[in-house]
């Protein structure tokens, strides 16, 4: 599925992007961290993978979805 980064914070490596229906979704550190980046900049297209999120999936669950990962779009 792909996004554009909305949000970065490096001491957490946390952050929010943008599906494209404009829908913000939170990431934590081990979804950043999956994908190998460095740096996020907003703005930034990228690639995300979701799987099912259980009933304490916390931070990063949308509509019973959790992101782990989030890396850059490649074509």
């Amino acid at each position: 599925m792909q996004a554009t980064a909305y949000t970065y914070d490096p001491e957490s490596r946390s952050g929010q992007v943008l599906l494209d229906d404009g829908t913000p979704v939170p990431f934590d550190a081990a979804a950043f961290d999956a994908g190998g980046l460095r740096l996020l900049r907003p703005g930034q297209r990228v690639r995300i993978e979701t799987e099912e999120a259980g009933e304490d999936a916390g931070a990063g669950a949308v509509a019973g979805r959790r992101i782990t990962l989030v890396t850059l779009q490649t074509f």
